[in-house]
């Protein structure tokens, strides 16, 4: 493991729910892995990498890398313990393995994703024009678990403040005197109620400040049930506890019953044979994130590759279908007037901003985002039914 990782961070977490929001927010073996340059370009990612399209545009051969220039109460928080042991699993190919569909959520047929060099960071992987680059040179295809704040929001209501002995970036203290600190969330989101087998959206990824002392800031799709208790998360975050830097990295993340699990690996099975949750991400692209329920599991989907899957079986077969959709900014910090950035740092009325966008229901209703934010210190801002830009530099 290289000396990205941080270890695990066992975080005891407790939830405290802020009360009823209402409805209206809330790979293939193959892969192409390019060599480390002899030395590395320095690349500084558009502010603006999609322009006002939705569509994200396909990624082009790569041969070398480029050189580029350069607000509520809360009821006191009740303990609540993980929802399951890590399960790193390697890539299942068996008989009795589960096939993911023949396309992935956006219509296309999977296809290699472009791999730059182990330990290339978010700045490198754009500058080469590639998808992703694992974050160690262990060559490793299993996720590494990690346990850290992770806020989520539903029909019902918001999750605004928990406690954790999680101290950033460093492991938490351990044994029975760790101290509980308080973690406040943050929001920008869409929200869209509906029967539905899982969603997709084109979600920019950038490389936003993360405040000295603050847990993460995140971009993601999460497909609930419509009770909001069961949820399937994949997404992008900048967790220096997590992730052992500051670019943006690939995260999958469940919950059952409300109760949180851990980053990457509980309940998670590997598919990739190139590419896992904790990879590092092209900074300053725009890439298609999805989440799809299909032959009993519930498969991810990034860029041009189906990832892996989390088992029908983690919920008893009682989750098969969402009722609920959120895509959204969440931002995890140290105090309710938190310095962190959310999206590429711009507020939502800024033509720059991050989005998320072309919003789509698979199997499912047609798109219709209802927004909004949740902090005074971050905005969101509808274009159409299915794009909206959303961010902000916080309080500070």
């Amino acid at each position: 493991m290289s000396n990205s990782r941080r270890g695990l961070l066992a975080a005891g977490l407790a939830a405290a729910v802020v009360g009823s929001m209402g409805v209206v927010w809330t790979l293939n073996a193959d892969a192409d892995e390019l060599p480390a340059p002899e030395t590395p370009a320095a690349v500084t990612a558009s502010a603006d990498p999609a322009g006002d399209a939705d569509a994200a545009a396909p990624s082009a051969d790569v041969t070398q890398p480029a050189e580029v220039a350069q607000p509520a109460d809360v009821t006191s928080p009740a303990a609540v313990e993980p929802a399951a042991d890590p399960v790193p699993v390697p890539a299942a190919r068996g008989v009795d393995a589960p096939v993911p569909p023949r396309l992935l959520p956006w219509g296309q047929r999977p296809s290699k994703l472009k791999r730059a060099w182990a330990g290339a960071t978010s700045k490198e992987v754009a500058a080469a024009d590639a998808d992703a680059a694992p974050a160690d040179t262990s060559g490793s295809l299993e996720p590494v678990p990690e346990y850290a704040p992770k806020g989520r929001s539903s029909r019902s209501g918001i999750l605004k403040r928990a406690r954790t002995t999680v101290v950033p970036p460093a492991p938490p203290v351990a044994g029975a005197a760790a101290a509980l600190d308080d973690v406040f969330f943050h929001y920008s989101v869409g929200t869209q109620i509906g029967d539905t087998d899982g969603s997709w959206a084109n979600l920019t990824i950038a490389k936003p400040y993360l405040a000295s002392g603050d847990f993460h800031t995140l971009t993601e799709i999460a497909v609930q049930s419509a009770d909001g208790r069961q949820i399937v998360e994949v997404g992008w975050t900048v967790d220096r506890g997590v992730n052992g830097d500051s670019d943006p990295h690939l995260f999958v993340y469940y919950w059952k019953d409300r109760v949180p699990s851990c980053y990457n690996a509980c309940g998670f099975t590997m598919y990739s044979s190139s590419v896992k949750p904790g990879d590092t991400l092209p900074v300053g692209a725009t890439k298609r994130f999805g989440i799809q329920h299909f032959d009993g599991v519930w498969w991810i989907a990034y860029d041009s590759e189906w990832i892996g899957y989390f088992p029908d079986s983690l919920w008893n077969g009682t989750y098969t279908r969402a009722g609920l959709t959120q895509w959204f900014g969440e931002v995890a910090a140290s105090t309710n007037q938190p310095c962190t950035d959310m999206g590429n740092s711009l507020p939502a009325g800024d033509i720059s901003a991050a989005r998320i966008g072309s919003i789509s229901m698979t199997n499912g209703p047609l798109p219709l985002a209802a927004v909004r934010a949740t902090s005074p210190y971050y905005s969101v801002q509808s274009l159409t039914d299915r794009t909206f830009r959303f961010g902000g530099s916080g309080a500070c």
